[in-house]
């Protein structure tokens, strides 16, 4: 029976592992063979858990069985785990995925890294995060010739005593970059394994994200480790088993659980591996959320994918501010404590869908629950109530205080609750949601981090708020450019042809409303209509990198006089002479031009290495303004724009921001195409009505030499 992908369902390759309880039989000659069993249990993402209650025991003796089993068989030593400069990521509980020109992490008006308010909103929003990875290429790559080296080192601000990521270490994050191996087909310098070293001790780096691989190969972990000393590794989505060996971390993408919570593979192999759960274009977390919770592990929060919104709903993130908080706190228990997946828990709350698992250690117990029901639950979820001290800490912030089934209540002050006789106490688990119970038994010495729980637990009240934030972006209203270095007034832009300088070969489009028709890539930033692959879980072909069309409608109040030509070196410096322009940030500003002026024989090429605001600020100077991606198309489609050569990617003035994502339209396509990847920016000359999402970087990154722009004038109409 053939396949047929379902982008709302997981595929095969994602669902959980069962766990056979007994020994396989071979069909030639009915032997069992356990250790095949136990062997093909490498290859699992999860492992299912089994539905019936009355096989947990023996699952767990399996899931044992096993790891004795693959660690003999894999001659693992742990060696990576003792490392004292990577001891942090066994408890790095919540790393966020950044793109580096986030607008929480970077502002445009003040052309800076704002890390205080990016940190603000961590802290408000998280209950603080342990770990940062800063994408950075992907997806604007591909746009020239700038390999994935270049979108770190050629940023300002970025390293060094008070650049980005040194505060970033100052609040206490570490910091992962990220390795594309699929950049092949942009400019080349030394070979990946020491570019890649040399960029990890530069910043410096603490992990390394590695895109699109599972796992590095023996010599790139080595030139890392040597480079940066403790570096954390961590692959996309299954790592294999032999190479938990030398991988810290490892991402659980697109995991799916059992109905019944199952235990994630490669940390239960090794506790210190840390395993974090994404599903990326989800608005929902609680399947991640649960099986993070009740595996003790972390989760990535990934709220803007490559350009476009996915934010986290309030619910989710109360969730995990109540999980990371216990998390850190109790992170000796959960790494070494003995964990006893599904642990038994009384059959009523068993029966309404409640899981948990337990860590204890010492005479201290901490119950990670779960509730796989739509409703909450109230009442025991314990078999008993234990003698000594017993704690509800997820209930410390609800307004009235949990009690057993004689009134008496669950302790939070530092009192006992005496098992002796006594019903165990009742407990609300959320539905969909997560509660934690901690117990301290009699003559067990307290652990010194439980006073300051209980405290910080009284803060992180559950939500019921599962609304999701839903961010579309708007069109950017362009301002004036800055004054002129010499005070002079800064240019305007003219609504009118008065004072305009329109050429006399522009093509002029008729005043009236259009409808056109527009090609593009479907790529994961999407186009207008905010996140592309909402609750798919994973966008493969057909539906990723596609041709698609769209229609778009409008009117124009005017006719609009677009500039046949591209605005050209030559022209371009008779602005910066007569007005003596000078960008905010000056970075990469006419690159290609040498001693300021434009290079010899080039005078007549598009000028490239001019941003947006360079591009209006000329315009303006010409008493006019950049061409809307609309109207650009409507003008190409007469057939009445030239290209000059070599071909170049139009600016337009269609820049958008949904708060946290700026982009702008770019017509017309270039000579310039990296090739080697579908992961690259769109290249080669395009049709008229082909249009490409440029994610904007900022501090002059988006000045590129394959972007010139051509202008376009607001013609009056005279009675």
């Amino acid at each position: 029976m053939s396949y047929t992908f379902d982008p709302l369902v997981p595929r095969p390759i994602d669902l959980p592992t069962v766990v056979p309880l007994d020994a396989a039989t071979d069909a030639t000659d009915g032997t069992t063979d356990a250790a095949q069993d136990l062997a093909a249990l490498d290859q699992a993402k999860i492992f299912a858990a089994p539905d019936d209650p009355a096989q947990w025991a023996a699952w767990r003796e399996r899931l044992e069985a096993w790891r004795t089993d693959a660690r003999e068989r894999h001659g693992f030593t742990g060696a990576v785990y003792e490392r004292p400069q990577a001891a942090w990521a066994a408890s790095c509980f919540t790393i966020a995925q950044v793109w580096l020109w986030d607008e929480l992490l970077y502002s445009f008006e003040e052309n800076r890294f704002t890390p205080e308010r990016f940190l603000a909103d961590a802290r408000e929003r998280f209950a603080d995060l342990d770990a940062v990875v800063l994408w950075h290429a992907y997806p604007v790559i591909g746009i020239d010739d700038r390999n994935q080296w270049d979108f770190y080192r050629d940023v300002p601000g970025l390293t060094g005593p008070g650049g980005l990521v040194a505060t970033l270490h100052a609040a206490g994050l570490h910091v992962f970059v990220d390795y594309n191996p699929w950049d092949t087909g942009t400019r080349r310098g030394e070979d990946d394994l020491s570019e890649l070293a040399a960029v990890v001790a530069d910043l410096p780096a603490d992990g390394v994200f590695l895109d699109t691989l599972k796992k590095a190969e023996p010599e790139l972990v080595e030139r890392l480790e040597a480079a940066r000393p403790g570096i954390v590794l961590e692959g996309e989505s299954k790592l294999a088993v032999e190479r938990i060996e030398d991988h810290s971390s490892s991402w659980a993408q697109f995991f799916a659980d059992s109905s019944v919570p199952g235990v994630l593979r490669a940390h239960w192999y090794e506790r210190r591996h840390m395993q974090h759960h994404v599903r990326r274009w989800n608005r929902d977390h609680t399947d991640e959320l649960q099986s993070a919770w009740i595996n003790g592990v972390g989760v990535m929060v990934w709220e803007v994918v490559f350009g476009v919104w996915v934010g986290w709903s309030e619910r989710d993130a109360a969730t995990l501010r109540r999980m990371v908080t216990v998390q850190r706190a109790a992170k000796d228990l959960l790494l070494d404590g003995e964990w006893t997946p599904l642990t038994d828990l009384a059959p009523a709350a068993r029966e309404a869908g409640v899981h948990a698992s337990l860590f204890s250690h010492e005479g201290v117990s901490l119950w990670t629950l779960v509730n796989r029901g739509e409703d909450d639950w109230t009442g025991p979820v314990l078999t008993d109530a234990p003698a000594g001290r017993l704690i509800d800490l997820t209930g410390l912030a609800t307004s009235a205080a949990p009690t057993d089934t004689t009134g008496s209540p669950v302790d939070t002050t530092g009192g006992t609750v005496d098992g002796a006789g006594a019903i165990a106490p009742s407990v609300t688990v959320p539905g969909r949601g997560i509660a934690a119970l901690v117990h301290v038994a009699p003559g067990a010495e307290e652990p010194d981090w439980l006073p300051g729980l209980v405290e910080d637990m009284r803060n992180h009240a559950p939500s019921a708020d599962a609304r999701f934030p839903h961010r579309l972006a708007r069109r950017i209203v362009p301002q004036a450019p800055a004054s002129r270095p010499d005070g002079a007034a800064a240019p305007t832009y003219p609504e009118t042809g008065a004072g305009q300088d329109v050429e006399a070969s522009a093509v002029v489009v008729p005043a009236g409303p259009y409808v056109l028709t527009v090609r593009y890539r479907a790529r994961e930033t999407g186009m207008y209509q905010g996140a592309p692959y909402v609750e798919e879980w994973k966008p493969l072909s057909p539906r990723l990198h596609d041709p698609r069309t769209l229609q778009r409608d409008g009117e124009l109040a005017a006719p609009v006089a677009v500039a046949a030509t591209e605005v050209t070196n030559a022209e371009f410096a008779a602005f910066v002479d007569t007005t003596g322009y000078r960008p905010a940030t000056p970075h990469r500003f006419l690159a290609h031009w040498v001693d300021g002026r434009p290079p010899a024989g080039r005078e007549d090429e598009p000028v490239t290495f001019v941003d947006l605001d360079d591009a209006r600020a000329y315009s303006a100077w010409r008493g006019g303004r950049l061409p809307s991606e609309d109207e650009w198309q409507l003008a190409g489609e007469t057939g009445g724009l030239l290209r000059g050569a070599p071909v170049v990617w139009n600016w337009t003035e269609s820049e958008h921001s949904d708060g946290r994502t700026r982009y702008a339209m770019l017509k017309g396509g270039s000579d310039h195409e990296s090739v080697g990847s579908e992961w690259y920016f769109d290249g080669g000359v395009q049709r008229p009505e082909f249009s490409a999402k440029l994610l904007l970087p900022g501090l002059g990154l988006a000045r590129s030499s394959s972007i010139g722009f051509r202008c376009a004038w607001t013609v009056e109409v005279t009675a």
